[in-house]
C-alpha cells in the first residue's frame, strides 16, 4: 500500500510539472502569435516559434488528459463534415448602402446630421477587405463558435475551419463574453501559388483571391482549410457589453484582446477628411498585399450609432464607398507564346489597347493551354479584361455574342517557338515545357544551376558571373563554358589576371565531378541529385543511361513513371545530344566511380538543424558514398538522425522514438572521416 501511494504521488508531481510546462508554453505561443499576426512584431524566429510548438504537441501527447481545446495544437482535429450546420445571428449582419463619388458621401453625411438633429462626432474610414464575412462568438475569452454571413440572419457553423487560421486566437487576452465579426481573406501573393500549386496538379484555379477564400472555408475538411494560407481581419461589434463609447476605441480594444484589426483605420473629424482618405486609397490599393474594392465609412460615436439605428437591410450609420470597376472590353489580336526560363510555354493575348485601372493594357496571360481552352478564348474574341489584384492584366471571358465567325481557335505548338526543340506536356500536368537545354529563354537559369554547388559546383562562377558571360555572348549552352579562355574573361568588368586564372582552374577540376554530378547538373526534369546518384550508380556511365528504355529505367526500382519519361524525352531531343557531345570532347567526366565499401549500407538517417563544418549537400554525399539513405521525416525505420544547430522538430521526434541521435563529430566517426589538425 505505500509503494502504490509513492507510485501515485511520483505521477501526481510528474503531470503537475507537465501541467506547468504546457500552460507555459501555450501562453508562450500565444503571445509570439500576438506579435506576429496582430502587431506585425515578432520578437523569436520561425524554427524557435517551431521548437516551442513541437515541445507542446509532444507533451500533450505524452499527457493527453491535460489537452485543452483552446490550446494552439487544437487548431485542426476531427474528421471532416458531411455537411455543415445553420446558425442564427442573434445580431443580424447586415450589408452596406453603396456610394459612388465624393457628392454622395457628402449626402451621406448631411443626411445623417439632419437625422439626429446635431453634428456627427467623427468618421471612422476602413479598408474594405475583399474577402468573406464571418462572426466568431467568444465565451469567457475562449473561441467557440464562428459562422459564416449567409443572408445577413442565418449563418452556416464553421468553427472547425475557423479555428485552423492562425491570426485567429483561439483564447482571448481577457475572459470576455464576446461576439466580433471580421473578413477572412487571402493573400495575393499566396492566391497566386495555390493556383500555381493547382495548375501543376491538374486542378481548377480560383477566379480570385475572394473566391479562393470563400472556397477554403467552406471545405467540409478542416484539414484542406488548414492548408490554405487564410487571414483575418477583425472590424466590428456584434453583441457583448464594452466599456467604450466610440469605435475607433473599440478597434484599440479588439487589439488588446489578440483580435487582428487593419492597420490602415483612421479617424477624422469630417466627410472632408473621409473624401481624402478615399481618394488616397483608390489611387493606392495596388501597393497593398490583398485585394480591397473600397472605404467603409462610419459614425464613430457609439451612442449616435444606435441614434440613427437601421433599415432592415443596412445600418444607416454606415456606407460603403465603392472604388470604380475594374473590368473593360476589348480585342484579342492575336495569342502567342512566351519560353519562360524554366521552359514552360505561357500563351499570351496581344489586345488591342485598352486602359484598365488608370494603365494601357495591350497583352494579358492566359496561364496555359487548358485556360484557353475552359474560357474558350480564340484570337479575334472581344473580351472583358481585368487587372487580377489590380496590378496583373488577365482576359476574364469572351463576349460569344459578338462573334463573326471568323475567329480563330488557339493551338499550343509541338516545337518551342524560341529553340525549335520538342515541346512536351507530361500526364496529368497542365503546364508544357521546351525540353531543349540551349533554348535561349532558358538559358541564364539553366546555367546557374549547372554551376551550382549541387551541379558541377564551380567555384566563383556565381549567378553574376554568369549573366556576365550571356550579356557578352561567351556562353550559349553549359558546354561553352569548357571554351572560355583567359582573354575571353579579362574582357569582363571586375576581371582581373588573378581572378581569370582561379575560374579556369575551376572549371577545369569540374570536369573531374562524378556523373551523379553532372546529371544534376544538366537539369533534366525530376531528376534532382538525389534521383541522379540512384541514375549515376545503376547506369555507371552517361551513354548507357542515354541508351535506356523506359522500360529499362522504370526497371530501377527508385525510379517512376514520369521520371522515366522525361528522361527519354532529354536524351531524344538532338539539341541535348549535340551539347552532350561537346561536353565530353572537352573532356568533362561521364562515368560514375566503382564504390569500395557500403559499411552503411540498409542504414536510414535524418539530417535536422546545421552542422558547423558541413553543408547539408555535403553530409547526404558521404552518406550515401557508404551506402547510407537519407529521407526527410522521423519514423521507427530511421537508424540515426544527425543533429546540428537550431534543430527543429524532427529531433524532438527521434527522442520521443529513442533513436539514436548524432553530432557532427560522432557522424563522422561513424562515416570513417578523418578531419585534418
Amino acid at each position: 500500500m505505500v509503494l502504490k501511494d509513492r507510485q501515485l504521488s511520483l505521477w501526481d508531481d510528474q503531470d503537475e510539472a507537465a501541467e506547468r510546462e504546457i500552460e507555459k508554453l501555450r501562453e508562450q505561443i500565444r503571445y509570439h502569435d500576438y506579435l506576429y499576426y496582430v502587431l506585425d512584431a515578432p520578437e523569436i524566429s520561425d524554427a524557435e516559434y517551431d521548437e516551442l510548438y513541437a515541445r507542446l504537441v509532444a507533451l500533450e501527447e505524452a499527457y493527453p488528459h491535460l489537452r485543452t481545446p483552446d490550446s494552439p495544437t487544437q487548431r485542426v482535429g476531427g474528421a471532416a463534415a458531411s455537411s455543415f450546420a445553420s446558425v442564427t445571428h442573434r445580431l443580424p449582419m447586415l450589408s452596406l448602402n453603396n456610394t459612388f463619388d465624393h457628392g454622395e458621401l457628402r449626402s451621406f453625411a448631411t443626411r445623417l446630421e439632419r437625422m439626429i438633429q446635431e453634428p456627427i462626432h467623427g468618421f471612422v474610414t476602413e479598408l474594405k477587405i475583399d474577402g468573406l464575412a464571418v462572426t466568431l462568438f467568444y465565451e469567457e475569452g475562449q473561441f467557440v463558435r464562428g459562422a459564416t454571413r449567409g443572408d445577413g440572419f442565418t449563418g452556416e457553423d464553421i468553427t472547425a475551419n475557423l479555428r485552423t487560421i492562425r491570426s485567429i486566437p483561439l483564447k482571448l487576452k481577457e475572459p470576455v463574453t464576446i461576439e466580433v465579426r471580421g473578413e477572412v481573406y487571402m493573400d495575393r501573393r499566396e492566391f497566386e501559388a495555390l493556383n500555381e500549386q493547382r495548375m501543376q496538379k491538374g486542378e481548377p484555379l480560383f477566379a480570385n483571391p475572394r473566391n479562393a477564400a470563400a472556397g477554403s472555408l467552406r471545405q467540409l475538411d478542416p484539414k484542406v482549410t488548414a492548408s490554405r494560407p487564410l487571414d483575418i481581419f477583425v472590424y466590428q461589434l456584434g453583441i457583448g457589453d464594452v466599456p467604450y463609447t466610440t469605435h475607433y476605441e473599440l478597434l484599440n480594444y479588439f487589439k488588446e484582446l489578440g483580435l487582428r484589426v487593419n492597420p490602415h483605420v483612421q479617424l477624422h473629424r469630417d466627410i472632408e477628411g473621409v473624401i481624402e482618405y478615399c481618394g488616397y486609397w483608390a489611387e493606392h490599393r495596388q501597393d497593398l498585399s490583398y485585394d480591397i474594392d473600397g472605404v467603409v465609412v462610419k459614425v464613430n460615436d457609439l451612442q449616435q450609432q444606435q441614434r440613427l439605428g437601421h433599415t432592415a437591410k443596412s445600418p444607416r450609420w454606415a456606407v460603403a464607398f465603392k472604388f470604380p470597376a475594374q473590368e473593360v472590353t476589348t480585342r484579342v489580336e492575336d495569342i502567342i507564346v512566351q519560353v519562360g526560363r524554366t521552359g514552360v510555354l505561357t500563351p499570351l493575348a496581344l489586345l488591342t489597347p485598352v486602359e484598365v485601372a488608370g494603365s494601357v493594357v495591350s497583352r494579358a496571360s492566359l496561364h496555359n493551354e487548358d485556360i484557353v481552352r475552359q474560357k474558350d478564348v480564340r484570337i479575334g474574341d472581344w473580351v472583358l479584361i481585368r487587372k487580377a489584384g489590380d496590378v496583373i492584366p488577365e482576359v476574364v471571358a469572351p463576349i460569344k455574342s459578338r462573334r463573326t465567325g471568323e475567329e480563330k481557335e488557339f493551338m499550343m505548338p509541338t516545337h518551342c517557338p524560341a529553340c525549335g526543340a520538342k515541346v512536351v506536356r507530361e500526364a496529368g500536368e497542365v503546364a508544357s515545357r521546351c525540353v531543349g537545354k540551349a533554348c535561349p529563354a532558358q538559358l541564364l537559369e539553366g546555367l546557374v544551376h549547372f554551376t551550382s554547388r549541387a551541379g558541377m559546383d564551380i567555384e566563383g562562377l556565381g549567378p553574376k558571373v554568369v549573366e556576365q558571360l550571356v550579356a557578352a555572348k561567351l556562353v550559349q549552352d553549359p558546354a561553352d563554358l569548357y571554351n572560355l579562355t583567359r582573354e575571353d574573361l579579362l574582357g569582363l568588368e571586375r576581371f582581373g589576371t588573378k581572378s581569370a586564372e582561379n575560374l579556369l582552374v575551376a572549371i577545369e577540376q569540374s570536369k573531374g565531378q562524378p556523373l551523379s554530378r553532372l546529371l544534376t547538373a544538366l537539369g533534366i526534369r525530376h531528376v534532382g541529385s538525389t534521383t541522379a546518384r540512384v541514375l549515376a550508380r545503376h547506369f555507371r556511365s552517361l551513354d548507357k543511361l542515354a541508351q535506356a528504355t523506359q522500360e529499362d529505367l522504370l526497371a530501377v526500382p527508385e525510379i517512376g513513371e514520369k521520371i522515366a519519361n522525361a528522361i527519354v524525352d532529354f536524351f531524344a531531343e538532338p539539341q541535348n545530344q549535340r551539347i552532350l557531345q561537346r561536353l565530353q570532347e572537352a573532356g568533362v567526366n561521364q562515368l560514375e566511380p566503382e564504390e569500395e565499401g557500403q559499411p552503411l549500407a540498409g542504414k536510414t538517417f535524418v539530417l535536422t538543424g546545421t552542422l558547423p563544418d558541413y553543408s547539408r549537400e555535403q553530409v547526404v554525399a558521404m552518406i550515401e558514398a557508404r551506402g547510407g539513405k537519407v529521407t526527410g521525416s522521423v519514423s521507427r525505420k530511421t537508424d540515426y538522425v544527425v543533429v546540428g544547430d537550431r534543430p527543429g522538430s524532427k529531433y524532438t521526434r527521434a527522442q520521443e522514438l529513442g533513436i539514436p541521435i548524432l553530432n557532427q563529430e560522432e557522424l563522422l566517426a561513424l562515416l570513417g572521416v578523418i578531419e585534418e589538425e
